[in-house]
């Protein structure tokens, strides 16, 4: 009898102190082209944490998967401008948006019309 109360006290201490580590989230990024596919979800993916990066080049969301007790959006959001791409909540600086490549130039409307054909 001892043994399965302590065995009911282990599953039930268990379960009441488990977490879900794993978090789905999605963030809109900007970007035109398969090099900023790669270029997005590699800064993603390597940010501690970050289990899956997965961006849609038609409707610029990216989306994740994350261990939030090790990350959140907004150190992957920065991990993201710092190699050149805006995100909904903070913008790439001028010199990080100037290290991409010239057809990845999201800002510029040429670009964008460009892409779109």
């Amino acid at each position: 009898m001892k043994k399965v109360i302590i065995v009911l006290v282990l599953l039930v201490s268990t379960v009441a102190f488990a977490q879900n580590k794993n978090e789905r989230a999605s963030l809109e990024v900007d970007g035109v082209c398969l090099m900023c596919k790669d270029r997005i979800e590699k800064a993603a993916i390597r940010t501690k944490g970050v289990k899956s990066a997965i961006w849609n080049v038609d409707t610029h969301e990216l989306k994740l998967i994350y261990d939030a007790r090790k990350t959140n959006l907004d150190s992957i959001s920065k991990k993201i401008a710092a190699v050149g791409h805006d995100t909904k909540g903070l913008k790439a600086t001028e010199e990080a948006y100037n290290s991409v490549h010239p057809c990845c130039k999201y800002r510029d409307d040429e670009v964008q019309k460009d892409h779109k054909n």
